[in-house]
């Protein structure tokens, strides 16, 4: 199998990327723009492989799409290139419309030509998948969970922006038969993920000994998953899901993000103890982001029980062995934070701008 993944040296796409090799994949080519996130060095264990390929290339840009289906021929398409951060789209949304909305439709229709133009059998086993968020569902109360048969009520630009390319994919289902799949996952966390994030950015801060930013009084919660549970989810969809369904993936972990911070600072604790105090010492509650989601809360009893898949891994467990990653891969990310990103604040200026 043949198998095209956009955003592949990303977050989750380079472990899906990784996963896909060694589980023998024939032949993988990465599509990735290498924006800010792209990171090549996430995909280092792959590289040598040589049923891997990379192209550099933007997903808007509809010729290098078309080339890439043309040269390569995939037998299934992962797209998971996409801008992601909340934050980054309070400040600039424009991006996320241009990658999430251009870029699929961009990605649809270059898939579209590709597949008309594929024999009988090879169209009938062609899959487009598509991986998404559960944020495009909006916020959940204290009770109840995220289902496939949710409505749509997105939040925050990058939410909008996801929600709308997740009706694009479906459109092009329904309206052309092109073979899509769609995936909706909670709150990824592990290793390789950029820094801005909450996990990665307290982990890192709390080695650097710089406070440890919470939104409000931290009481916002999610589904944690862990990355390597979510990239087995998607190989199995992409291998046995069933043209035109959707698929929810959770981990069935809810922590406050308090807890999450707090279970970080014990774990450093352990694992790196400062030379006075704790790190529950560097906990600073900052003014929350605007329009900050209660609670997301995924039901995976679909592809549990349509597929077989389960996560592997417990949040404290994922958590212990994300914290030793960053701890034992300090070149990694401090790359990272000497120039992409160093750790400051995303918007703040819409938050005090929408509250005036």
């Amino acid at each position: 199998m043949k198998i095209l993944i956009t955003g592949g040296a990303g977050f989750i796409g380079s472990a899906v990327a990784r996963a896909l090799i060694s589980e023998g994949a024939d032949h993988l080519l990465v599509l990735d723009k290498l924006t800010y996130a792209g990171n090549l060095a996430s995909l280092r264990a792959v590289a040598g492989d040589p049923r891997f390929s990379f192209e550099q290339a933007d997903i808007c840009d509809r010729p290098a799409v078309a080339r890439a289906f043309a040269a390569f021929e995939p037998d299934v398409v992962m797209h998971l290139a996409a801008e992601s951060h909340v934050d980054r789209s309070i400040d600039g949304p424009a991006a996320f419309i241009e990658t999430n909305l251009v870029g699929t439709f961009a990605m649809l229709e270059a898939a579209l030509d590709y597949w008309r133009g594929l024999d009988e059998d090879r169209a009938r086993a062609f899959r487009f998948l598509h991986i998404s968020t559960d944020e495009v569902f909006g916020a959940l109360g204290e009770t109840g969970l995220f289902t496939e048969e949710t409505s749509y009520a997105p939040n925050s630009p990058y939410s909008a922006s996801k929600a709308g390319s997740d009706h694009l994919v479906r459109a092009w289902r329904h309206t052309y038969g092109l073979p899509t799949i769609v995936t909706n996952c909670s709150n990824n966390y592990g290793p390789c993920q950029f820094p801005e994030k909450l996990i990665p950015l307290t982990i890192i801060n709390a080695v650097e000994e710089k406070p440890l930013p919470v939104y409000g009084r931290g009481e916002n919660i999610r589904d944690w998953l862990y990355v390597e549970d979510h990239a087995a989810a998607l190989t199995l969809v992409a291998r046995r899901g069933a043209v035109g369904e959707t698929y929810n993936v959770g981990g069935r972990n809810e922590w406050r993000n308090i807890d999450v911070v707090e279970a970080i600072c014990d774990l450093m604790d352990e694992f790196r103890p400062r030379r006075a105090g704790g790190h529950r010492d560097l906990i600073a509650f900052v003014e929350d982001r605007p329009g900050h989601d209660l609670r997301y809360a995924i039901d995976a009893s679909k592809i549990e029980r349509e597929l077989g898949w389960r996560p592997l891994e417990r949040f404290e467990s994922g958590l212990a062995k994300t914290v030793r990653w960053y701890l034992d891969n300090p070149d990694w990310w401090r790359a990272i934070r000497s120039g992409a990103y160093r750790g400051e604040r995303l918007g703040v200026v819409a938050a005090r701008g929408a509250a005036a």
